[in-house]
């Protein structure tokens, strides 16, 4: 039998709202994959180290500048060879969220890879800020978000598809006034990539590329915005922080101040410290 590493590390689950979707995160520094396939489209970046994996009957590294990507049924193995440390995250769709996927992008079928790696910086960038997200579970507008996006981009430069519908749909201003109206009435609700595609008839994938051509935000990073001033105006009033956060449709008093400090520097216990007294002068310290 082999010797298992007691260090290695994995860590898996189902994701709460795509049914289909599962995630791995993988530390390892001995492990082998014997050949096995999937049910899934599977999609993996390494995050530290690397190993080799063989597929199509050829070798291939996985390394932080590789993103991989098996085909559902697709035959593959993997070993550490060369490195001794290998970090990666995996993201598996099975037929739910392959079919939940093809629907919000507006496509008739899932593509066929005919390549297991690719090498775009961004494409890579994209699927590890998923995971990321994916893992935190705390904020469902930002992982649809990015669940859409990297796999809409995904399927464009590398799928092979057959037939297709190609997006469309208004992109005017006026339909990006509707859907910006909306956010501002209806910040403190739940709102989905879904919900708001419904109201202009759009996919949420043509819903996130009009939002980048029209306002050079996503939907996510929008409404992000438009919360962050709710819950400014929320404290200016008096209100706790934990309370403005909740009224402004944040998560909870943690999300806030994440978003506050990416977007403004500074904490919101900050932001209210400074408000109490106009002629200090605020430090950043992300402790607080």
């Amino acid at each position: 039998m082999a010797r298992v590493d007691p260090h290695n590390r994995t860590r898996y689950w189902n994701d709460s709202h795509v049914a289909g979707l599962s995630c791995l995160c993988a530390d390892f520094t001995d492990h082998e994959y014997a050949p096995h396939s999937h049910e899934a489209l599977v999609v993996a970046v390494t995050e530290a180290g690397g190993s080799e994996f063989r597929s199509r009957g050829e070798i291939h590294e996985a390394t932080a500048s590789a993103l991989l990507v098996f085909n559902p049924a697709e035959p593959h193995s993997g070993r550490m060879a060369k490195s001794r440390h290998w970090r990666y995250r995996g993201l598996y769709l099975t037929e739910p969220a392959l079919e939940n996927v093809a629907s919000a992008l507006g496509v008739d079928s899932i593509p066929y890879f005919t390549a297991n790696v690719f090498y775009d910086a961004d494409l890579i960038a994209a699927f590890l800020g998923l995971h990321q997200a994916l893992q935190r579970g705390n904020d469902a507008l930002l992982e649809r978000d990015k669940l859409v996006g990297s796999f809409g981009e995904l399927f464009r430069r590398h799928g092979s598809f057959g037939g297709r519908r190609i997006p469309g749909g208004p992109r005017d201003n006026h339909v990006v006034s509707r859907l910006r109206s909306l956010m501002h009435e209806r910040y403190d609700e739940p709102l989905t990539l879904e919900d708001m595609g419904r109201l202009v008839d759009l996919t949420p994938f043509q819903l996130i590329g009009l939002f980048k051509r029209t306002v050079g935000l996503t939907p996510h990073a929008y409404l992000t915005q438009v919360r962050l001033k709710a819950a400014i105006r929320e404290m200016r009033h008096g209100a706790p922080i934990a309370q403005a956060a909740l009224a402004a449709g944040f998560y909870d008093q943690a999300a806030l101040t994440t978003h506050f400090k990416r977007a403004y520097g500074i904490t919101p216990l900050q932001w209210v410290r400074a408000a109490a007294d106009q002629t200090s002068i605020v430090t950043c310290n992300f402790g607080q």
